[in-house]
């Protein structure tokens, strides 16, 4: 069985950080892209930033300056570090596991940055 599962998400103040987690199991991590998407109710599904295994990160041209996108092939896992967050950065986040013939997602994490 598929699972992805995220954690780290907050509340916290504006100019904080934080990192969020994203541990993958039930599939060939290396086979596959893992994403970060974050999702405000009023607003589509953003895509933040990508992870390959294969050691390619990109990250969304809105928050490049300050979110990194990292992951450990061994464990299995995808980090979103964040940094300098802002009140619009509130947000559920999510990640997701794709390749050419399948797509799975995990069920978010909440961060909330406000003063």
């Amino acid at each position: 069985q598929v699972r992805l599962v995220e954690s780290g998400g907050d509340s916290v103040q504006p100019g904080g950080s934080l990192r969020l987690s994203c541990a993958v199991s039930g599939l060939t991590f290396i086979s596959y892209a893992i994403d970060w998407y974050r999702q405000v109710p009023t607003k589509e599904r953003e895509w933040v930033a990508t992870y390959v295994p294969a050691g390619i990160t990109k990250v969304g041209e809105s928050v490049k300056d300050r979110f990194t996108i990292s992951g450990d092939n061994a464990k299995a896992m995808v980090y979103l570090q964040m940094n300098s967050l802002k009140t619009d950065d509130t947000a559920v986040y999510y990640c997701s596991a794709r390749n050419s013939l399948s797509k799975y997602w995990g069920q978010g994490t909440q961060v909330t940055v406000s003063a």
